[in-house]
């Protein structure tokens, strides 16, 4: 089977980012600097050929998309296993507040445990099985092509360690710049790093939030 180029992008800028304010499956909007960031990307990306773009159906993600999807002219296609890390019960606070207000949940949290799932919430050993799964199945549907792929932080960071075999526990060195372009190679044996946070097309300092 030929191999597929992915374009991975996390979504512009969200006030929530901003706030270090974790947003997961919440809707939260793209801020001003979130829209010029999409608008830059989609000029960045105007000349590449593009058989699809999949967003995330959350709207900082799809409005990113969109900006994409008018440069390119590629159909934009809503995807659900695009979503950010379900974060149930931890949703709607800063990183401050949790680590006051849930000490012992925050500790779990910052040590990366991969079976620990915030009440309500998705562990990372689970989010890792979606974010693999999904990326398969879209790849795989367009074999020897290139597809757009404009997800969130929690989901850049799964393609990266699934692309170098780094263990969900082990430490973040690499960055997950909002509407940084990232390309990876997916094969069925798996997905290969070509390129990373590649900010060129943004000339102004971008956020670089760990998990929201």
């Amino acid at each position: 089977m030929n191999a597929t180029r992915l374009i991975a992008i996390r979504h512009g800028e969200t006030a929530w980012n901003v706030d270090t304010r974790i947003q997961g499956h919440l809707d939260i909007p793209l801020n001003d600097t979130g829209r010029w960031q999409a608008q830059q990307l989609a000029r960045a990306l105007a000349d590449e050929p593009v058989a699809a773009i999949y967003a995330s159906d959350l709207q900082r993600a799809h409005a990113t998309a969109q900006a994409v999807a008018d440069a390119t002219g590629a159909p934009l296609v809503p995807e659900p296993g695009l979503r950010e890390r379900s974060f149930g019960a931890l949703e709607g606070r800063t990183f401050a507040q949790i680590e006051t207000e849930l000490p012992e949940m925050a500790l779990r949290w910052r040590k990366r445990d991969p079976h620990f799932a915030p009440e309500g919430g998705e562990s990372l050993t689970a989010l890792r099985a979606r974010i693999q799964a999904t990326v398969h199945r879209l790849a795989a549907h367009h074999a020897g092509g290139q597809v757009v792929l404009v997800a969130h932080g929690g989901v850049l960071d799964v393609l990266y360690r699934l692309a170098t075999g780094q263990e969900l526990q082990a430490p973040r060195t690499w960055q997950l710049t909002n509407a940084a372009i990232n390309r990876l190679l997916w094969t069925p044996e798996g997905l290969t790093l070509v390129g990373w946070a590649d900010t060129q097309h943004l000339d102004t300092a971008t956020r670089d939030e760990t998990t929201t």
